[in-house]
């Protein structure tokens, strides 16, 4: 009896032990949970690195299994990153093509994902890649081979396949209006649930995506506006709030720029830079947009020329630039 009784006890506590192991061994999660919990960082760093959304993305969901690999999980190490000599962060080491390799440590998953721009743009290498338009995904995906990235002749392909699964090259579709989640969004979602209307087509919304070719006007960051530009994406792009964007430009809410027209992110000053005195106005010019091309405050150019708020002048009026009529 004492036997069977010790048996009985040695088989309960094993199928308690197993139960409870069972029970805390992590769940796996599905490649479309993966997707809709970081999508959006992928497309933030599209708009910061013009790395493709969808690239970005079906890396990571190869690289870390869905997020369910043990360098994943513990060291929020998305792209399967090594540490490299240039490295001078948090480490671990896992076992990989060799054992007990050093691999990049990360406190959030957004550094990770920060770093993976940063290592792509950071090199030569790959620099040709930035040439590619950015919703063509599978030259991206064949590019990243070509540069070295993965010593998987197969790579490319399972790339390919994962947008195409999951759809992911509607992310480098996206507008910047809709790249923002809502405030009351859900705690959980799809990604493509929170998308209440589609993207317009007519509002060119690859042209947030290409690098802006900064300049100083008059000591002011600026940037020549192109093709499907407004001020409120521009806000957007550069996380300003709209009346900032509209106030540094002397624009109302609504207004586009014009292609070419100087657009400022900083306050413009009150008078032109030095040996810039006067401008004879143009067909086709008004004081707005002489006030934005010498990077002056509109309000201050028309006080210096005695002019009305809004008033309009003729060509081949003569405009001070730096001192007010008498």
């Amino acid at each position: 009896m004492g036997k069977v009784f010790r048996v009985c006890i040695a088989f309960l506590i094993g199928f308690f032990i197993a139960s409870n192991i069972h029970a805390a061994a992590p769940q796996r999660q599905s490649r479309q949970a993966y997707i809709d919990k970081f999508a959006r960082i992928a497309v933030m760093e599209m708009i910061d690195s013009h790395i493709p959304a969808s690239i970005t993305m079906a890396q990571a969901c190869l690289e870390s299994s869905d997020g369910n690999s043990e360098l994943t999980r513990l060291s929020n190490n998305h792209f399967g990153i090594k540490c490299k000599s240039n490295w001078t962060g948090p480490t671990v080491r896992h076992d990989d093509d060799e054992s007990n390799e050093c691999f990049r440590k990360y406190r959030t998953a957004e550094e990770s994902f920060r770093d993976h721009s940063n290592f792509i743009r950071g090199s030569n290498r790959y620099s040709f890649l930035f040439s590619y338009d950015i919703r063509d995904f599978k030259k991206w995906a064949y590019g990243l081979k070509q540069a070295g990235y993965a010593t998987d002749p197969g790579y490319p392909a399972k790339l390919i396949k994962i947008i195409e699964d999951f759809k992911l090259y509607d992310l480098d579709q996206l507008d910047w209006k809709y790249v923002k989640a809502p405030e009351n969004k859900p705690k959980h979602f799809s990604l493509f649930g929170f998308l209440k209307k589609k993207p317009s087509k007519d509002l060119g919304v690859v042209t947030g995506f290409k690098p802006r070719n900064m300049e100083k006007r008059n000591g002011k960051k600026s940037f020549l506006a192109i093709e499907g530009d407004d001020y409120a994406r521009i806000a957007d792009e550069f996380g300003m709030k709209d009346w900032q964007i509209y106030k540094y430009n002397d624009a109302r809410a609504g207004d586009v720029p014009e292609v070419g027209e100087p657009v400022f992110i900083q306050s413009k000053r009150g008078k032109a830079p030095r040996g810039n005195d006067f401008h004879v106005v143009q067909k086709g010019e008004t004081v707005r947009s002489v006030a934005q091309w010498y990077g002056v405050d509109l309000q201050s150019l028309e006080k210096m020329n005695r002019l009305e708020s809004g008033q309009q002048v003729k060509a081949g009026t003569v405009l001070s630039l730096r001192k007010r009529i008498r």
